[in-house]
């Protein structure tokens, strides 16, 4: 391409605020729009970058070559198929969409109009997970936290949809094969959706995935452990940092015999860590993993190829989610539960006769 890419923001909330930032940071994009029903918000992001406000992103498309939707999850289906229709290359923050069969439709909708379409998985551009090398070959286990003191954003979906789709993210980049088992469960605390969830997924190729999102934890986290034939893994996405721990051959191979390497195992930890089991930590240098994603948008149109994370990849996250979503829909918290004791909305239920475990342990301190 030999111009600049126009490039409208749509959505003047957090995130929309940050793609504006960045955008101007990337070679060979321009921005020329900010789009936002909210008055004020676009005109004062507008007016920040020097742009154009529009109110109604419809009114911006002949201006624009590509868009960055960052706007609430239930619009990204209408306003990503106006715009691929309209001939334009989107960057859709994440989930690509709030319904499967939706984000299914976007994906083929920009394949066959060969446009660029990104999802904005970010964590795929975090150097913590790029830098895993052959320990994210036939990955066999994973197991994922991922936290977050609440946010008072992003309300319109659940945890599942907001954090753990991050990780879900992730693990199926690690494999191709298809899901053969899942199990979830979820609760609210505050919002209208699950805010604390635990997922486990089983892969046809064996992969075995344990995936836990909280948004109303004390303390963050963004933890991953990974093993594989290479070894063990352990990513924090926060830092960033990467801990290996790769096996000698001979561990490796089940050819160890611990009864002929010691007589001692109580006293053997030192020894099997210098020699068969090999550590390293490593401190990565932290990086904007967002701007970072924007260069892979704007590269990926003006090379025509495909981005890290592309139109199928956002749906099949959101499948997967959707599935997780409806496991913990059917969930029941009790024998012969009830309609109210289903699902992440269910009623804690105190047994008829039986105090609860405080009450027992006040009285036992009480006599």
């Amino acid at each position: 391409m030999n111009r600049e890419l126009r490039v409208a923001v749509i959505g003047a909330g957090h995130l929309g605020r940050i793609h504006a930032k960045l955008i101007a940071q990337v070679e060979g994009a321009r921005l020329v729009a900010v789009c936002d029903p909210v008055k004020d918000a676009c005109e004062a992001l507008a007016e920040t970058h020097g742009v154009t406000a529009y109110s109604d992103y419809r009114d911006s498309i002949e201006h624009i070559d590509a868009a960055i939707i960052a706007a609430p999850t239930d619009l990204h289906c209408d306003i990503a198929s106006t715009l691929i229709k309209a001939g334009k290359h989107l960057m859709v923050e994440k989930p690509l969409a709030a319904d499967s069969d939706d984000a299914r439709r976007l994906a083929l909708m920009a394949s066959t109009r060969n446009l660029v379409l990104q999802v904005g998985h970010v964590e795929r551009f975090n150097p913590a997970f790029t830098a895993l090398g052959d320990f994210g070959v036939d990955v066999k286990y994973v197991e994922a936290t991922r936290a977050s003191r609440f946010p008072g954003r992003c309300l319109d979906v659940g945890v599942v949809m907001d954090l753990m789709i991050h990780d879900l993210d992730l693990v199926l980049s690690l494999t191709q094969a298809s899901v053969r088992s899942i199990s979830a469960s979820g609760i609210s605390v505050v919002s209208d959706h699950e805010d604390i969830a635990e997922a486990r997924l089983e892969f046809e190729c064996g992969l075995v995935a344990n995936l836990k999102a909280s948004r109303v934890s004390p303390l963050p986290c963004r933890d991953m452990t990974l093993f594989s034939p290479a070894g063990f893994a352990q990513i924090d996405f926060g830092k960033p940092a990467l801990s290996t721990v790769r096996a000698s051959e001979t561990l490796s191979t089940r050819q160890f015999d611990l009864d002929q390497a010691t007589d001692n195992p109580l006293g053997y930890a030192d020894d099997l860590f210098g020699e068969h089991l090999q550590c390293e930590v490593n401190e990565l240098e932290p990086r904007n993993a967002i701007l970072d994603e924007l260069h892979d948008f704007v590269i990926s149109v003006e090379s025509r190829t495909s981005p890290i994370v592309d139109g199928s990849a956002g749906a099949r996250a959101v499948t997967i989610a959707s599935a997780i979503l409806d496991a913990i829909d059917e969930r029941a918290w009790y024998s012969y539960a009830g309609a109210d004791e289903r699902g992440p909305l269910a009623i804690p239920r105190r047994r008829v006769g039986q105090p609860a475990t405080h009450d027992v342990a006040a009285s036992r301190r009480a006599a």
